[in-house]
């Protein structure tokens, strides 16, 4: 795995701010994921922009063009503070922790019983660069980064994500093939699980 090259290319934080603010109304603030270039004017989002009297069609067309050079799809935590006139304050932050997680793991999916399965695994390098990424949010700029890495291990945990030291690129690729086949045999389980408690209820 190219540990640096994954991470390093989410390294940029958009923060975008219209002009002609007269007061802003702290109160009136939305927080909420937005996928990289996919804000449209339909739901969930367009509702929720229409709550705050935000002109939808402006700030989809902004947040997509913030987030080009971002994989299409990926989620982003957004702040928006909406002032008086209707302008806004947009901060856009780096993707979630569990998404880097995965990535690095090579992983789409977490481990159902993270205290039973390891669904992946991941080296202390790949925590580190994660750290670096996390801390130029601007809730986690004050922390050091041993700080950040000691709550990225934490959540690795939740996911089953184990943290190694060093990985054998082979041994680990042979692992995540017997994995893929426990995921496959899982979402089996589901899906005839729901399909059951939909004949329950017909």
């Amino acid at each position: 795995m190219e540990t640096e090259a994954l991470c390093s290319s989410y390294t940029s934080q958009t923060v975008v701010k219209k002009s002609g603010i007269a007061k802003v109304n702290h109160g009136n603030r939305l927080e909420t994921y937005i996928p990289s270039g996919k804000a449209v004017a339909g739901p969930p989002l367009g509702p929720q922009l229409g709550q705050k009297n935000i002109n939808i069609a402006a700030f989809c067309k902004e947040f997509n063009e913030r987030t080009k050079e971002y994989k299409d799809g990926i989620p982003l935590p957004c702040r928006v503070t909406v002032n008086t006139d209707r302008t806004f304050d947009l901060t856009i932050n780096q993707p979630p922790v569990t998404y880097f997680l995965k990535q690095a793991a090579g992983i789409q999916r977490a481990a159902m019983k993270p205290t039973h399965q390891v669904a992946g695994k991941i080296t202390l390098k790949h925590v580190y660069e994660i750290a670096k990424i996390k801390q130029q949010d601007p809730t986690q700029s004050f922390l050091s980064l041993e700080t950040i890495c000691k709550q990225i291990i934490g959540i690795a945990s939740t996911c089953g994500i184990q943290v190694v030291t060093n990985l054998n690129a082979q041994e680990y690729g042979e692992f995540l093939e017997q994995r893929k086949l426990i995921v496959e045999e899982e979402l089996k389980d589901l899906q005839a699980k729901k399909e059951a408690r939909m004949l329950r209820t017909a």
